[in-house]
């Protein structure tokens, strides 16, 4: 008997641990219903984590919720907020949501490539490489809803891209989700451009906090554009407050008084 026969037949408990005298082999013990969703303490924390591939997202907050509903109802919805508010979260579990069901063929996310206040010099490698630091949020974003093998599998395919503001000029986006995030280092003719891409059959997402910009004083242009934006009925603007913050309660605090 081989031993690949000898370790399958102790997995399905054709012997018992009494049987080896060598302390070497021990039936697994099947009767204790141990799943991956369960911790080292063998209670499941399953119910307590919102990410990790769950199918469907649930708002922490009436912020959040109205969020959702305004990307459920519109095609353009702008999500204004402090940091730790889940804008970019909520934006992206939408977009893989309808990707999943069929409702768009694509998602398109997009950022400025700016600096948050430093230089950080002439990166090496090629426009990819080049473009990861400012893009890797994005990413992040991305592996909390699929794993990073199928996320790797759709860009190649094409069903998920991910590129900076200045690459989006003279396209139109048809049957795709699009998510602009980081807005605020925006200028008013960026933004003007990038809402113009929107095509048939597709949802775009603006996100970013007016009051966190990179840009000089002035140079944003978000906050305008959402103040122009919000007598119109089929725009959402959705601001979202310090009590939709889901970090860290220090957040929260921190930014009452920053």
């Amino acid at each position: 008997m081989t031993k690949r026969q000898l370790k399958r037949m102790v997995r399905e408990g054709a012997f018992e641990a009494d049987q080896f005298d060598d302390g070497k082999v021990r039936r697994l013990p099947v009767e204790r219903g141990w799943t991956p969703a369960m911790n080292a303490y063998g209670s499941s924390h399953h119910e307590d984590r919102e990410q990790g591939y769950l199918k469907t997202i649930k708002p922490k907050s009436p912020g959040q919720a109205k969020l959702i509903e305004a990307i459920d109802a519109r095609n353009l919805i702008m999500a204004l907020g402090p940091a730790g508010t889940g804008k970019t979260y909520l934006a992206i579990a939408k977009a893989v949501e309808a990707l999943e069901a069929g409702k768009v063929g694509r998602i398109v996310l997009s950022r400025p490539a700016i600096e948050a206040g430093e230089s950080i010099g002439f990166l090496p490698g090629d426009m990819e490489d080049k473009l990861a630091p400012y893009l890797r949020p994005l990413y992040d974003a991305l592996s909390d809803r699929l794993s990073m093998k199928r996320v790797r599998a759709l860009m190649s395919e094409g069903a998920i891209e991910i590129a900076p503001v200045g690459y989006m000029r003279g396209r139109t986006l048809n049957n795709a989700f699009v998510v602009i995030d980081e807005a605020q280092n925006c200028t008013y003719v960026q933004l003007k451009m990038l809402l113009t891409r929107l095509g048939w059959n597709s949802t775009m997402v603006v996100t970013g906090d007016p009051h966190q910009s990179d840009l000089l004083p002035g140079v944003s242009g978000l906050a305008d554009v959402a103040e122009r934006f919000e007598p119109l009925s089929n725009i959402a603007v959705v601001r979202l407050g310090d009590a939709d913050i889901v970090r860290h309660p220090l957040v929260a605090e921190m930014l009452g008084v920053l």
